[in-house]
């Protein structure tokens, strides 16, 4: 069903005539605030996006025809999840553990497929407008543009001597997105507004709106199932239902309207309204039966926004994001880069030239597409952010708890954007909910659990389809272990007690007894998982058997081992449950330790045993390194280096959000040289093709900044971004590191704005990578440690106090 949607699009971009490209260089390619191009995307890689946490727009910017991809966070396939689907999978568990007792891998691989539930649902979009104009002759003089710190994206060019202008935003306020047009000439105007969808839709229309109403599949297969019977399946009783409105607002000019489309004729000015709302009203509420009156909220939502102009919504639109954006700014030194387009500019980089802004450019966009994309509450940006054209998207454009969901949020408290961690914080709630059942019926125990999938319906079963999937990612069931670190995090960062104690805690309390419930003991009395994986690797047995099922991995264990800390440390905070923290402590004691193997490295395996594939994209055994605290080249120098032996094994050429990842770990270990190289690597140019490409094609960044895993996944944008914060600071409750990563290249820069746990914020300014001055503002007010090199400084502020230091 993807191709000839594809083929549809390609036609639209496709000019009628030729057309000389000259670009107005509106923007400096220097900035490290814009994206530009002096062409129209051909791919969806290449084109410009907008958000407001909820509405996506993806823009192609052509003459002829623009065409612009419309998503909604809320839109997906499918309908409440039965937590209650397999109600007596745990009783297989005993004899799974007893097949790894007796060292029978392969019959704990056989067995490990009755712990397998349903595949989660898949994002959905909702459709593409087309936006056609009348222009006889070629263009010149062709710009496009998304400035970040306005959320603003524009298109300007020449035609018979008439410029012709284009204004996108989609506002927070309102609630829609705007759209205005303009031509240099009186009445030279001409366009009609179309629409299409994969979704099953009808189209309606008066004489200045284009209304739209649907709904999606009740139920859709991963696309990595391949080609399978009757993969989307549509009911119209069943299913999310969604409303889209379209309207033209014109100051002169002549309105007309078919059955599928608007059009305005002779016109100068215009503004283009378009609202967006689905029927989707809670994770456990059936969309098709219990859902919000889309139509309404969408009705409304035009009504208010086509009640003011453009330059008021403007206005408003940049007060909104810009109270978010502008609380950063990053200086990496001067740069001597040329003046090219954003394709151009990463394709002169690719080949090792300096572009300091680029570099810059890429961390504020990271920061940027995560205020548009998560805004939205209880509903996390997934694989894609909120950015998909496919209704059989890559992994189904879901929550992919093993690294991808968890990845996406690591640059929200660090980077300043703490309110964009809020609708993942609200989703752990959720799952919490159905992952009550999952870890009783899957495997008896208590607590709350998720594992390797969810969805917006908050699924937290293993998947496999009932015993279709690869051992080694469908029966990982970590997945709310990991998620409840985010709880503790958002605490550390905003000393918010009153979130920690009615919200947080309880969640991270939860988290932990599925894993005291879990944990069984070994022949030497320590505690184990058993059965567990190591998220989508394989090890190699001494008599050569490849498999996934094992006790003990380092994985699981330290993602348990940061839980337990965190959820101790929680309770010592709130001074409460002081049995259950004896027993969390006692626990914690018992945990295997962790190994270091024959060749120095961190063991993957309770056994050090090899991998299947030794340079394997997945570090998760790295864990307690980044993102957990409990491994530091400080604190664990042993540890620490048994780390760098590992990422030295595995390598740096690997993908997207894997690349991200190590940025990360690298930071950590202090090493800012191989970050940074690792970074330049991550920023490597990747041409679009147009289809879901494979990441065994090599990774990198697409035209638009997109991360290329490929296909794309916004993780490694978040991830990318999130590591250059480790490199500039790293903290804890009680000191704040600065500069503890920098690379050589950034050897003169300054920064604002970044925020450290203990709820202080920090400016830098170095030079020769010494800091030179430090600002160091607190909201809450507290003590902490200044370090940099074997130089330390205590501070204490007071709430809402400002101390700034000459180092």
């Amino acid at each position: 069903m993807i191709k000839p949607f594809i083929s549809l699009l390609k036609k639209a971009f496709v000019l009628p005539v030729l057309f000389t490209l000259a670009s107005v260089n509106l923007l400096s390619s220097q900035s490290s605030n814009a994206l530009w191009f002096d062409r129209p995307a051909e791919h969806f890689e290449e084109t410009l996006v907008l958000g407001n946490g909820k509405g996506g727009a993806s823009i192609f910017g052509g003459v002829a025809t623009d065409s612009i991809y419309l998503n909604d966070a809320t839109l997906w396939s499918g309908e409440p999840v039965d937590p209650n689907m397999s109600p007596e999978a745990y009783k297989n568990v005993p004899e799974i553990r007893e097949a790894l007792k007796n060292e029978n891998y392969k019959l704990a691989d056989s067995l490990q497929t009755k712990l397998q539930g349903s595949f989660s649902q898949s994002y959905m979009p909702l459709g593409t407008v087309y936006l056609n104009f009348e222009h006889k002759n070629k263009p010149i003089s062709y710009h496009r543009q998304l400035e970040l710190e306005k959320a603003l994206s524009t298109v300007t060019y020449e035609v018979d001597g008439i410029t012709f202008t284009r204004e996108y935003l989609i506002s927070y306020d309102e609630q829609a997105m705007v759209i205005r047009l303009k031509s240099s000439k009186k009445g030279a105007l001409n366009f009609n507004i179309e629409f299409k969808s994969l979704l099953k839709y009808e189209v309606t229309s008066n004489e200045s709106t284009l209304e739209v109403s649907g709904y999606a599949p009740y139920h859709v297969e991963p696309s990595y199932r391949g080609k399978i019977p009757n993969p989307v399946q549509f009911n119209p009783n069943r299913g999310m239902r969604f409303t889209s409105l379209f309207k033209i607002q014109n100051t002169d000019g002549e309105l007309e309207s078919t059955d599928k489309s608007v059009t305005l004729k002779n016109a100068t000015e215009a503004v283009i309204y378009i609202s967006m709302a689905t029927s989707f009203n809670g994770f456990d509420k059936n969309p098709a039966t219990e859902g919000a009156d889309h139509k309404a909220i969408a009705t409304s939502q035009l009504s208010k926004a086509s009640s003011k102009s453009f330059d008021t919504i403007l206005e408003n639109h940049l007060k909104d994001h810009q109270k978010y954006f502008n609380r950063v700014h990053l200086d990496l030194g001067k740069t001597t880069a040329e003046d090219l387009s954003t394709d151009e500019r990463l394709k002169r980089y690719a080949k090792g030239e300096e572009d300091k802004n680029l570099e810059v450019l890429y961390f504020q966009y990271g920061r940027y597409l995560l205020i548009s994309s998560s805004r939205t509450p209880n509903v996390p940006a997934n694989l894609q952010g909120i950015w998909n054209p496919y209704i059989r998207p890559p992994w189904s454009s879901n929550y992919t708890l093993n690294i991808n969901a968890e990845e996406n949020y690591w640059l929200a408290e660090n980077a300043n954007l703490s309110e964009m961690h809020q609708p993942m914080l609200g989703f752990i709630e959720n799952i919490a909910k159905t992952g009550k059942t999952t870890a009783k019926t899957f495997y008896g125990a208590g607590g709350w659990a998720a594992c390797h999938n969810s969805d917006i319906w908050a699924m937290s079963n293993p998947v496999g389809d009932f015993g279709q999937g690869g051992i080694n990612w469908a029966n990982w069931n970590m997945g709310g272990t990991w998620l409840s670190s985010h709880l503790w995090e958002h605490y550390t960062f905003s000393q918010d007690l009153d979130f920690l104690k009615n919200r947080a805690y309880p969640l991270l309390k939860g988290a932990a007894e599925f894993c005291l419930e879990w944990l069984v003991e070994d022949k030497n009395g320590n505690l184990v998982t058993s059965p567990g994986t190591s998220p989508e690797n394989k090890f190699i047995t001494p008599d050569g058997y490849q498999g996934a099922t094992l006790y003990g991995s380092s994985a699981d264990l330290a993602i348990i081992r940061e839980c337990f800390q965190q959820t101790i440390a929680a309770s010592e905070t709130l001074k409460t449950d002081v049995e259950f923290r004896a027993q969390l402590e006692k626990a914690l004691a018992k945990l295997y330790p962790y190994q270091v193997g024959k060749k120095g490295n961190l063991q993957e395996w309770y056994h050090d045993w090899e991998d299947v594939d030794p340079k394997h994209r997945h570090q998760s055994h790295l864990y307690g390194l980044y993102p957990g605290h409990h491994i530091s080249p400080e604190k664990t120098p042993e540890l620490a280096d048994a780390t760098r032996k590992t990422l030295n094994i595995k390598g740096d050429e690997t993908t997207g959000w894997s690349k991200g990842w190590r940025i990360n770990l690298w930071a950590r270990l202090l090493d800012g040289n191989r970050a940074y190289k690792q970074y330049r690597e991550l920023l490597r140019y990747v041409a679009p093709d147009g289809v879901q490409a494979s990441y065994e094609k090599g990774g990198g960044t697409y035209p638009n900044l997109f991360d290329a895993h490929p296909p794309f996944q916004i993780d490694g944008n978040f991830g990318g971004a999130a590591a250059v914060v480790e490199m500039l600071v790293q903290s804890s409750l009680k000191e704040i590191q600065l500069l503890p990563a920098l690379p050589d290249v950034w050897a003169n820069g300054s920064v604002e704005g970044l925020k450290a746990r203990g709820n202080f914020e920090i400016a830098i300014t170095w030079s020769n990578k010494i800091p030179t001055k430090v600002k160091i503002y607190s909201i809450t007010g507290g003590t902490t440690v200044l370090k940099h090199g074997t130089k330390q400084k205590e501070v204490t502020l007071k709430p809402n106090e400002t101390v700034e230091l000459n180092w």
